[in-house]
């Protein structure tokens, strides 16, 4: 990346250092209230200038903080379209949850994205925040919870945007990927005016401007565009080319029952034509507009003529279209020799628009109501016999028909009985109406201050408040409204056997857009005074004390309130709470070589709890080449409102293949636990969703930290520092955290006879309950047509949120820069940062669950897990108007196994991706290789005014190593981690202007 270490000494150009520190200057460097001309704290902070972000190309400051190596497992970045956070960005330091991290600007705490990652964890999206206004960003990897309570448990980032700015000052920049698309456009103009120094006061206006095109899988190419990896000796996952597959924008049908003629959700189980045949022939509608060739199924459990389709290649997309404008101003005020004020303002917007979600499906999914126990209560769709323009009682209308979309519909003048025998279940993706979302996100955020000096400026006061508000409105398009499919069934009017015949009105009315506006809102007041209490050997003994009244609000709207919508998440959450606390700091140079400093933080919330969290810091520098440091700490993460609200719930989707025993039950077959899908849509992956409810009765999470480290600076031109942590977060807020075992419970009954479905449900669920207090089954899947009496799927298993088990993540830290002037005017600069996590271990009452290294925790990463290694090395030659600039960025192997999936073994043998052909096939796939690309930047200052600049990001063009274990929605690939892989090879130009 471009990370700098926050060295007093070091820095060799003024924007490779916070504020003029080196020239006596007095600054506040993040994770303290004091005030300090030696910016090298006990804590460790990682520090990116605005010089070094411009080096390596970075544009934005979702990608400037995730670059950072410390940034780890639940990492979110605007690749991400498919979960809760689609459409945001967020890091996570330490890996310990994006919930975990604060974010803060200028000191200053924001309002919250409204939707919460995986459901459930709060965090600010970094797509909100400015970007040409940053002066810099402190990245601070260590607990702060003693200076700014709740949230800070894995680290802060603190973004430092400029105090003053007079004249204008502006860049344009445009680029495009080497394959053609990913088309790139970014602007910014600031304008300021008034001399501080001279005048007293300062007032800015900036505007920023950015737009980022789609990238489809399809122009990627193989692998990132199929889940068929059969060329490569994997499995053929597709949901739509393997054996004869039925749900795809061709309609498949097959002849069954239905006990209501007026009713499309009432089909029954008759499936075959013959008393004793095991297989069903299926009809394909409309296979004469089949655009490739048609293939024909004999053998197996489902028979017929076959039209092609490779969805994701089809459908998905690598990167949405992303736009993003904001404007910002700020007034700065010298009121008196010793008082100063400033306001600032703020508005942006960060559109998304993501359009690679499949096209919603007809197939055995039951609308929401009904028995889940009972095979005949909602098995599947149908299409009855009759249609008739009224779409009820179509069996006795007068204008009733045959049904053109049923071809077992053939005799006009057929009874009731004969209607009811030869209904069509209907097997079908709506591919003429695309599926997707827009979400627009609007941030306000408004903050004023004023600070000044007492006692000859021993003493300093400052007061400040913030208020800001995060207006989040999700349109989702495509998904299909349960009466309205009721109707258009009835009255014939939707047409299966040639979609494209359908009009617009008749797709508008059966899939209406939906949209849902939600909100955030925070505000907040500090108030601080910090002076010098006496003169020690080592410098002034210094105190900070201060206070904090914070209110926020989350207003998370249920999208499917009404339960009128297939595949429509009814997530939802809601709150409000005040937060009083008190603060203090103590920073005490004993000696000119040992500084120890103290500091501890009570947070009071109106829920009714408290906590108290102290950190101790020391630092010893023997030498001035040399010091050591170190911090232990305490610290606390609150509940957030969709885990403890009382109205909160939601309902989170992952992607499973059924296991060998159920597989074999349903026509597959059973490879060492693994399934071989025999051609069956039945056994194909799917995704299984785990309720939960808000807890009120939840307790806060703790943690205790310590990190030691060491800082190394032999000469002037280099320096490097070596730092151990070590967390632990107990009383863990887990959502279910046996959700994973529920699930395997239910399918142990797979392999066991039961006299019918709903008694095998029956049974699966008892066994889902018997896992723990709250956890039950919410929906069964309707009964396989095949094997009406096998086990149905399990589609929601419940679990409640709970304080449970106990997180420990312990690693190194290293960072060095090497700056050697050549003369002439030409000076090299090296710079590297890479974190090596020691291990991440997750106590349960199970065993320990260890992800480092591995795709766990998989939830929380998105299936995207922690590596063991990340870094990144930046070097820059600087010709004088001429400057060239590499930065690698690299990040290690990580294994597809993942211990909190129901399996503690961390050996290939638990590979979540099993190649079932092979013998015994866990080595194949085992490991995702380790992935390094390059980015090159150029820049050519003309004079003082104008400069030029073209980057290459991903010089090398290197390719995202394949991971089979990824989600679904991201198929064979990791977005956290491999992102530039996907994209490809982009060239920039653009030209920066100041007068």
């Amino acid at each position: 990346m471009i990370a700098t270490p926050a060295y007093a000494q070091t820095s060799t150009t003024p924007q490779d250092k916070p504020a003029a520190a080196d020239e006596g200057d007095s600054i506040v460097v993040t994770g303290s209230l004091l005030r300090r001309t030696d910016t090298e704290t006990p804590s460790p902070v990682t520090v990116l200038t605005s010089d070094s972000l411009a080096k390596a190309g970075i544009t934005t400051m979702s990608d400037a903080i995730r670059s950072i190596s410390a940034d780890s497992a639940g990492s979110i970045g605007t690749g991400f379209q498919t979960g809760f956070s689609a459409g945001g960005s967020a890091v996570s330091l330490r890996g310990l949850g994006v919930s975990s991290t604060l974010v803060l600007v200028d000191g200053l705490r924001s309002t919250n994205f409204p939707i919460n990652d995986d459901g459930h964890n709060a965090y600010v999206d970094l797509n909100s925040l400015p970007f040409s206004l940053v002066d810099r960003v402190e990245v601070l990897k260590d607990g702060a919870s003693s200076t700014y309570g709740a949230d800070a448990i894995g680290g802060v980032v603190n973004i430092i945007l400029k105090k003053q700015f007079n004249g204008v000052a502006g860049t344009v920049e445009g680029g495009v990927a080497e394959r053609g698309d990913a088309g790139h456009l970014r602007a910014d103009l600031t304008v300021g005016f008034g001399d501080y120094e001279k005048s007293g006061f300062n007032f800015y206006l900036n505007g920023e401007y950015q737009r980022d095109d789609r990238v489809s899988n399809h122009d990627r190419g193989f692998p990132y565009n199929t889940q068929d990896l059969t060329a490569i000796g994997g499995n053929d996952n597709n949901t739509a080319d393997s054996g004869l597959t039925v749900n795809t924008p061709t309609a498949y049908v097959v002849r069954t029952t239905q006990s209501d003629l007026n009713n499309p959700l009432s089909g029954g189980t008759a499936v075959t034509n013959d008393p004793g045949q095991t297989y069903a022939t299926y009809t394909a509608l409309g296979i004469a507009n089949c655009a490739r060739p048609t293939y024909t199924v004999t053998t197996g459990a489902a028979r017929g003529v076959g039209c092609p389709y490779d969805l994701t290649d089809l459908y998905r997309q690598i990167q949405p279209l992303q736009e993003r404008y904001s404007v910002n101003g700020r007034l700065s005020v010298r009121l008196s020799d010793n008082i100063e004020g400033y306001v600032t303002g703020s508005f942006s917007r960060s559109y998304v628009s993501i359009t690679s979600a499949f096209p919603s499906a007809i197939r055995q999914t039951q609308p929401f109501g009904g028995s889940p126990l009972v095979a005949t209560s909602n098995p599947g769709v149908v299409l009855p016999y009759f249609v008739c323009s009224a779409g009820t009682n179509c069996a006795t209308a007068a204008d009733r028909r045959l049904n053109p979309n049923n071809p077992y519909a053939t005799n006009a003048a057929a009874t009731p009985a004969i209607a009811a025998a030869n209904a069509a279940r209907i097997y079908y993706l709506f591919g003429d109406i695309p599926g997707g979302s827009e979400r627009t996100n609007d941030v306000y955020r408004f903050s004023a201050g004023l600070n000044g000096s007492l006692a000859n400026d021993s003493w300093r006061w400052r007061i400040e408040g913030v208020y800001a508000r995060d207006n989040l409105e999700i349109t989702q398009h495509g998904l299909i409204n349960i009466a309205a499919l009721r109707q258009v069934i009835n009255t014939g009017s939707y047409n299966f056997v040639n979609p494209s015949q359908n009009t617009q009105a008749v797709r508008s009315f059966l899939a209406p857009d939906k949209t849902t506006p939600s909100y955030s809102e925070m505000y907040s007041a500090d108030v601080s005074l910090t002076g010098e209490l006496a003169q020690l050997p080592g410098g002034p003994l210094q105190l900070a004390v201060g206070g904090q009244v914070r209110h926020e609000t989350l207003e998370n709207n249920n999208q499917n309130a009404a339960l009128d919508t297939y595949g429509l998440t009814t997530s939802s959450a809601f709150g409000s709470h005040t937060v009083y606390a008190a603060f203090a700091e103590l920073d005490a140079p004993i000696l000119d070589s040992l500084d120890i400093n103290l500091s501890g933080r009570y947070d009071h919330y109106s829920e009714g709890y408290g906590r108290f969290s102290p950190k101790v810091g020391i630092k010893f520098t023997p030498i001035r080449e040399f010091a050591v440091r170190g911090t232990y700490s305490q610290g606390f993460r609150a509940p957030t409102f969709a885990e403890a609200g009382p109205r909160s719930q939601y309902a989170g989707f992952v992607t499973i293949t059924p296991p060998g025993a159920f597989c074999a039950q349903h026509g597959g077959s059973n490879n060492s636990g693994s399934c071989v899908n025999g051609g069956n849509p039945y056994n194909f992956q799917y995704s299984v969703g785990r309720g939960f409810a808000g807890n009120p009765n939840l307790e806060p999470e703790k943690s205790r930290s310590f990190t030691a480290g060491a800082i190394f600076q032999p000469a002037k031109w280099f320096s490097a520092t070596v730092d151990y942590y070590n967390v632990k977060k107990t009383n863990l807020v887990a959502n279910g955290p046996l959700a994973g075992a529920a699930i395997n419970a239910y399918y142990s009954v797979a392999g066991n006879s039961y006299a019918s479905a709903a008694a095998a449900s029956a049974a699966g669920c008892a066994a889902v309950a018997a896992v723990g207090a709250g956890y039950s089954c919410n929906l069964i899947d309707g009964v396989d047509p095949l094997f009406p009496n096998a086990l149905p799927r399990v589609l929601i298993v419940n679990a409640p949120f709970v304080n449970v088990n106990s997180d420990t993540t312990e690693g190194l830290d290293f960072s060095a820069t090497f700056s050697a002037p050549f003369g002439g005017g030409v000076k090299f600069t090296s710079r590297v940062e890479a974190t090596y996590v020691l291990r991440y271990d997750r106590d349960t009452a199970a065993g320990i669950q260890r992800f480092a290294g591995s795709f766990g925790p998989y939830d929380l990463s998105s299936g995207n897990g922690t590596p063991r290694i990340r870094g990144n090395w930046q070097n820059t030659l600087d010709f004088g108007n001429y400057t060239i600039s590499a930065t690698a960025y690299y990040v290690g192997r990580i294994k597809e196994v993942s211990t909190d999936q129901g399996n503690l073994s961390t050996s290939c043998s638990a590979n979540l991706y099993k190649v079932p052909a092979s013998a015994p096939g866990y080595e194949k796939f085992c490991y995702v290789n380790s992935f390094i690309n390059i980015d090159l930047n150029q820049t050519f200052r003309v004079n003082d005014d104008f400069t030029f600049f073209v980057n290459v990001k991903n010089l090398l063009d290197a390719r995202a190593p394949i991971a089979p274990a990824a989600y679904a929605s991201a198929p064979n690939f990791l977005t956290t981690w491999h992102y530039a892989g996907l994209i490809g090879r982009q060239f920039r130009a653009g030209a920066t202007f100041k007068f």
